[in-house]
């Protein structure tokens, strides 16, 4: 089970990651409306601290050719589309699509793309940290690609997603942030991958046992 978190905004984020032997890093680019936006400059240190095993994810919405391969130069290892796929933007990273229960549809069209290694299913808003119902997902076909889930997942609520969906990944932000919502907090993201192995092992998992 392959495990990503994503919205990193700080350097000291990294090292939470390294010691959890996560996946992914996400971190969102050119993405104003964004609370978690980060320009190229101050993307690159938090990159750099990331452990080299941890692959590096641009997450943008709609990116020009031009800013995809901005990313590519910074050190980024795929990225992450939410939205259309513009001209160009498939020949610079390995592309994972987002999709949300709106275009899950958009689907098919996709299949056949040899660029786009992996989906992230997500909530109807992006990065809103709300669940939306995991049966839609239960009958889509897997074709060999990464399958990722994402939209609200949490310590108290991941082993459920992952037994009712059996995705490659899962996928958080809100989910592993502070209460106040600056940054990440280093004992839920503890949490949340503990329960996430705890899972693939197929353990009976209590939220209580994870953030205890």
């Amino acid at each position: 089970m392959q495990i990503k978190i994503c919205g990193l905004t700080d350097v000291r984020e990294a090292e939470y990651l390294n010691r959890n032997r996560v996946d992914y890093a996400g971190i969102v680019l050119f993405c104003q409306q964004s609370r978690r936006n980060m320009s190229i400059g101050s993307a690159k240190p938090i990159l750099e601290a990331l452990s080299p095993d941890i692959k590096r994810v641009a997450v943008m919405a709609a990116p020009t050719a031009e800013q995809v391969i901005q990313a590519a130069e910074t050190g980024f290892d795929h990225v992450q589309i939410h939205g259309e796929i513009k001209p160009g933007t498939l020949d610079v990273l390995p592309v994972i699509k987002a999709f949300n229960i709106k275009d899950m549809g958009e689907l098919p069209y996709y299949k056949s793309c040899s660029q786009i290694v992996g989906y992230v299913f997500d909530a109807c808003e992006p990065g809103s940290g709300k669940v939306f119902d995991w049966n839609l997902l239960r009958d889509l076909p897997r074709d060999g690609k990464l399958f990722m889930l994402a939209g609200g997942l949490c310590a108290e609520n991941v082993a459920e997603a992952i037994a009712a969906v059996r995705p490659d990944g899962v996928d958080v932000s809100s989910g592993v942030e502070c209460l106040d919502g600056n940054g990440k907090d280093a004992e839920r993201i503890d949490a949340f991958v503990e329960c996430v192995r705890r899972a693939e092992r197929r353990e009976t998992v209590s939220c209580t046992d994870c953030l205890s």
